[in-house]
């Protein structure tokens, strides 16, 4: 019976490291291609792409439920997709479509999917985190027990709704789960041009008695156990949590391309970044477990991208919005 119950969950670690692996491959996959498509002029939304960050937004959502909520803001594509959002409908947005998740209405910086729990995605910086803490504060009303996770870059920690949603979570004992993707940028602006050299985050997240912890951004692995200890935490308190990622983005804050040119990153910074490639450091230790083989991620890569070409026919395919669509689910005060 223990040799059976061995087997069983060594069986069921080797399905879930491959489908951390197949998941961050497909986000970087998915927005390798937008990056190459993007010239043709077709999608007419700006882009914010996570290559680089793949491994936040996996390892948070695989610990998160079905009915669990996620919040995310203009770079949002990654947690979309890891909280399971359509393709198909994620492209289709993109394009600016009818049948994209949005209406086509709303493009890459609004994406949203309420069967899916993926709530919103909001461009101005900060501005999730209020709305998160509102939906956990309404859900508590409710009396119901789906989770918040709201996910936001480091400089939304600079906003002042970032202390006030701090304050109320704590005072109302809500249930979220803060995630900052901290990759160290606020478009050209690094942290020691936008922070005293004094500044604490752990401090100031503690000081309104929520707990905080630091993991590495770029490492799946302990994403995934960071957050597992973080809701773990949550269930016992009756708490919000506050997970910093470390991490890095690859190209240019908004756009396709690389922009390392524009001096505004410390020289060989992004060569040190590119090193600790998430995708490569988790390839590496499937191969050394051998849990996958060279052959087996070619087969992988080669099914992921006949998905994404296929994705992208039906999104070029689809038909835009017409003149009545541009007044539904249009509100105003």
């Amino acid at each position: 019976m223990i040799i059976r119950i061995i087997i069983l969950n060594t069986l069921m670690k080797k399905k879930r490291d491959i489908d951390l692996y197949k998941s961050m491959l497909r986000i970087r996959l998915v927005e390798e291609k937008i990056s190459s498509k993007y010239q043709e002029q077709k999608m007419r939304c700006p882009v914010h792409l996570s290559i680089g960050q793949e491994a936040c937004a996996v390892g948070v959502c695989n610990k998160l439920e079905k009915n669990d909520l996620v919040l995310s803001a203009h770079r949002s594509h990654a947690h979309y997709l890891a909280k399971g959002g359509s393709l198909k409908k994620m492209l289709s947005e993109i394009y600016g479509k009818k049948n994209g998740c949005a209406g086509g209405k709303g493009g890459s910086m609004h994406l949203i999917d309420q069967d899916k729990g993926f709530l919103a995605a909001v461009p101005i910086v900060g501005s999730t985190i209020p709305i998160g803490v509102g939906v956990a504060w309404g859900l508590k009303l409710q009396k119901k027990k789906n989770k918040v996770c709201i996910f936001f870059g480091d400089g939304a920690t600079e906003e002042g709704v970032f202390q006030e949603s701090l304050n109320f979570a704590s005072l109302h004992n809500l249930e979220v789960l803060f995630i900052c993707e901290n990759n160290y940028y606020s478009v050209y602006s690094p942290l020691n041009l936008r922070r005293n050299s004094n500044f604490s985050l752990k401090k100031f997240v503690e000081a309104h008695n929520i707990s905080f912890s630091i993991s590495d951004g770029n490492n799946v692995m302990a994403v995934e156990n960071a957050t597992h200890n973080a809701l773990k935490k949550m269930k016992i308190t009756k708490k919000s949590a506050v997970i910093e990622l470390k991490t890095y983005r690859w190209l240019e804050h908004c756009g396709p391309n690389w922009d390392d040119h524009l001096g505004y990153r410390k020289k060989d910074e992004l060569k040190k970044w590119l090193k600790k490639d998430p995708l490569v450091f988790f390839e590496k230790y499937l191969k050394k477990n051998k849990i996958l083989t060279e052959n087996k991620i070619k087969n992988i890569k080669q099914e992921i991208n006949i998905e994404i070409i296929k994705a992208f026919k039906y999104a070029e395919k689809s038909k835009f919005p017409n003149y009545n669509d541009l007044i539904k689910n249009i509100y105003s005060i």
